[in-house]
Parts: C-alpha cells; sequence; structure tokens
C-alpha cells in the first residue's frame, strides 16, 4: 500500500515495480487529486500552475520521469526579476548578463561568487545520491543518507541556518538581508533561520536552470501510476495495524471513503503524507513499542492566482507601459504581506505565446504567508477580474535544532514524507522514493550489504 498520490506516491509506486516486478500489486490511497502539491487551477480556459512550479535541471529522476512518460519540457518565455523591499527595488534584473553581473558586484563584492561557490560544492556531493542509487545501494534513516553523501558536515548543515554557513564562507550579511531572504521567502516562504541544507537547495534552484512539463507538472504523477497500473483508491486512511502471518509483519491499512469505513492487508506499506499531530490524526495500532508522535509542524503558505490589472505604481512605476518585470521577489520587510508574485504562463504554451504587457490584464501568481484581503489585493492590482486561492500546508515550518524523522517506522512500514525534513522539493522527494523503493527490496531479500554501507564513493569506484 502506498498512502498519497503525489510525487512520492506515484514515484515510489514506480520504482518499487521497476524493483520487484511487474507481478508487484500496489494500492494507492489518495484522498484528494492525484498529484498533491503538484495542481492546477483555471482561468479564462487556461491551465496555470498553482503549486510547485519548477524544476531544476540538475534534478535527473524528474528528467527520466519525463522521458520515461514521453512528456515534453514547457516552452521557456523570457520575463526579467527584480527585489523589492516595500519601498523600492534593492536589485533589478536587466536584459545584458554582463550588467546583471556587475550590478551583482558593484551592489556586494564578490558575495554571489562566494554563494555561488557554496551551493555548487553542495550540489556536487548531492549528485553522488544518483551513483549510489544506480548501484542499489540504500539508507534506512536521513542522516545515514546525509553522511553517505556529504560526511558530518551535510548532518550539521541540518542544525545550523543558511545564514550562518553563508556568513562563515564569506558572504556579507548585505546579501543575506537583500538577496538570500528573497530567495528563501519566494521558494519556502522562510527565513534566512532555515536549515543549511533546505537553503541550500532553494538557492540551487533559483541559481541553475529550471524547466516545467508541457500541460502541468502533475501529468508526472498521473502518468507513473498509469504506466505501473497501480490501484488508486479514492480513500483517506485513518490508520495502520500490525498483525503477523507466518512470523512475517503484516499491515492493515484502515479508511474511510464515500460508501464508509474499510481496510485491506499488506505486506508493506510506504506512508508519503505527512504524519505530523498538526497535519493528520493517524493512528498506529498494536505497535510495540508504539510508534510515537513525530515532533515539529508545516508552515502554512496561501498561493493566490490573480487575474487583473498590477498596480505598477505601488512599485514607483507611475506609468505601467515601463514596468518591466515578470517577478518580484522580496526581502523580510514587516510591513511586507506578500513573499512574491510572478506573472504567470499556461501550462500549454504555444509557439504564438507572448507575455502580456504590462498594461494589460495578465494572471499573476502571489504567494503570501496568509490569504490576502481585500484592501491588500487593492494594493497589488489596479482592478482584477478573479482571484482563486490555494492554502498549502506545504513545507515543514523548520527548527534547526531538532532530531530528524525515522524512515522506517517498522520492519517494512515506510515513512517517506521525512526526507521533507531535510530538504523540500519534488527532486528531494523523489530521491527519496527511490531510496525507500531500494531499502524495502534490499530488506525483503535480506540483501544487507546493500543497506548503510560505508565509503560508498570507494565500493561504487571498484564495483566500475
Amino acid at each position: 500500500a502506498v498512502v498519497g498520490a503525489g510525487v512520492g506516491g506515484s514515484a515510489v509506486a514506480y520504482f518499487l515495480q521497476q524493483h520487484f516486478g511487474p507481478q508487484v500489486q500496489l494500492d494507492v490511497f489518495e484522498k484528494g487529486h492525484v498529484g498533491g502539491r503538484l495542481a492546477t487551477v483555471t482561468v479564462n480556459k487556461q491551465q496555470y500552475e498553482s503549486g510547485g512550479a519548477s524544476i531544476h535541471s540538475l534534478n535527473l529522476h524528474m528528467q527520466d520521469f519525463v522521458k520515461v512518460l514521453g512528456l515534453k519540457h514547457r516552452r521557456e518565455v523570457a520575463g526579467k526579476s527584480a527585489i523589492f523591499s516595500g519601498e523600492h527595488f534593492v536589485l533589478e534584473e536587466t536584459d545584458w548578463y554582463l550588467l546583471n553581473l556587475f550590478r551583482l558586484w558593484w551592489h556586494y563584492g564578490i558575495s554571489f561568487l562566494r554563494l555561488q561557490m557554496w551551493v555548487e560544492e553542495v550540489m556536487e556531493k548531492f549528485m553522488r545520491i544518483y551513483k549510489y542509487q544506480a548501484y542499489g545501494y540504500a539508507f534506512s534513516s536521513l542522516e545515514e543518507l546525509l553522511r553517505a553523501l556529504g560526511g558530518e558536515a551535510f548532518v550539521n548543515m541540518t542544525r545550523r541556518s543558511v545564514a550562518e554557513s553563508l556568513l562563515e564562507v564569506g558572504v556579507t550579511q548585505r546579501f543575506v538581508d537583500d538577496v538570500i531572504a528573497a530567495v528563501l521567502r519566494s521558494s519556502c516562504g522562510q527565513s534566512v533561520l532555515v536549515p543549511a541544507f533546505a537553503g541550500a537547495m532553494s538557492l540551487a534552484g533559483a541559481q541553475g536552470s529550471t524547466w516545467a512539463v508541457e500541460g502541468g507538472n502533475k501529468l508526472v504523477c498521473s502518468g507513473l501510476l498509469k504506466l505501473t497500473k497501480a490501484n488508486v483508491i479514492p480513500a483517506r486512511v485513518t490508520g495502520v495495524s500490525l498483525h503477523s502471518s507466518e512470523g512475517r509483519a503484516l499491515y492493515q491499512v484502515h479508511y474511510e471513503d464515500g460508501e464508509g469505513q474499510g481496510s485491506g492487508f499488506y505486506d508493506m506499506v510506504v506512508l508519503t503524507a505527512p504524519l505530523h499531530p498538526s497535519k493528520s490524526n493517524f493512528t498506529f495500532q498494536n505497535f510495540e513499542p508504539p510508534i510515537a508522535d513525530l515532533p515539529g509542524a508545516f508552515q502554512p503558505s496561501v498561493t493566490s492566482v490573480v487575474h487583473g490589472y498590477l498596480n505598477s505604481s505601488y512599485f514607483g512605476f507611475p506609468d505601467p507601459k515601463l514596468f518591466p518585470f515578470a517577478s518580484i521577489l522580496t526581502t523580510d520587510t514587516p510591513n511586507l504581506f506578500f513573499n512574491a508574485m510572478d506573472n504567470i504562463c499556461p501550462v500549454n504554451i504555444s509557439s504564438a505565446f507572448r507575455r502580456k504587457q504590462p498594461q494589460e490584464a495578465a494572471v499573476w501568481r502571489v504567494l503570501s504567508p496568509q490569504p490576502l484581503d481585500k484592501q491588500q489585493l487593492k494594493t497589488l492590482f489596479r482592478s482584477y477580474y478573479s482571484v482563486q486561492v490555494t492554502e498549502w500546508q506545504a513545507r515543514p515550518h523548520y527548527d534547526a535544532a531538532k532530531s530528524l524523522p525515522p524512515i522506517v517506522l517498522h520492519e517494512n512500514l515506510f515513512y517517506l514524507s521525512s526526507v521533507e525534513w531535510v530538504a523540500s522539493s519534488m527532486e528531494m522527494v523523489a530521491v527519496a522514493a527511490k531510496n525507500v523503493a531500494l531499502l524495502a527490496y534490499n530488506r525483503w531479500y535480506q540483501d544487507l550489504e546493500k543497506i548503510d554501507q560505508k565509503d560508498l564513493m570507494h565500493k561504487v569506484k571498484t564495483e566500475l
């Protein structure tokens, strides 16, 4: 049984079938839409992303899914970004790459180079995971996975803030306050106090080239489930109870659907829905010792898709024709009520498509910690035709002191969403899905040589 049909659930179903073979029976429980946080809303008969919108070019699992499913990358529509402090723009992008570099250097010295080197070093080590997974290696805890990639330094990056780590490598406080804060507000709705590892992943997404799926990112989830011929059950799972059969653990999954309550028995269960008390009233029965409550809470974030006319004078441009930006990030200023906003394109982009001019009515996506009230909408828009609001409990509210949640809750009961406490992105979840599938397979067949091995770089080289 797989609980949840977002990226984690659909990817783990796909990987489980890859490893166990086509005869494996997969039931996927989903109470809402397939796709989870990959979702779209419709404006004027066109669909727009309201959830996870962009995928980094180094995301090898997501790249692979798109190839396997015969999906296409969406056409890029260029647009400039700027960082707004609530009173003025602290940094503006131009059409000239060299001028952008010069401006960064002029404002912040070599801070941006130091940032780049720091992020690249983290990413280079992180990319080792693909090699390890290709050789069938798995990890039974997040700490073991992090150690295999970057030693104790990676584990420590989940316990200290990104601000602290960057100041240590010579990035200035001003660069952290202006640029790093703006990127983190836009990507995870939180401040520069997020743990360094989660911060590095968000910053990598802001620096590298990103892409999206033509027709909507959620097509990856529905495509993978179709490909694996998984049995999707529209129901809310309420708990798991433990039984045993011939000395082997057997799990009873309890659920509620339109017809009432039901349950089913499984050899193996993967939970991809968050288990934290603020998110679920999920029960575990007959487990000895009992499965403890997982600490931590989730950060609410609100996406408002607004079809309307931007109030460019709020941003210091009385003439809307002259407003040059498609994307506005914001600094951590007390009176700013939104984290970021961008003029978004539909999920299907024809070759004739052009971005709306700033004086025309366009579709904007506004990210904010709370739903926008009428006055706030009036501040950002001269007038608007429609507002569609999606409230996500999207990412953990990071608190660097907490320990990381477990991956293995019991013999063959796995918690995939624990990875979000290391970093929360489509690719992190896909990496965790591959890890859980390999872990489940290696444990089932008692191939312990493939779990939590030390010195993997050396092992992989000798296997080559």
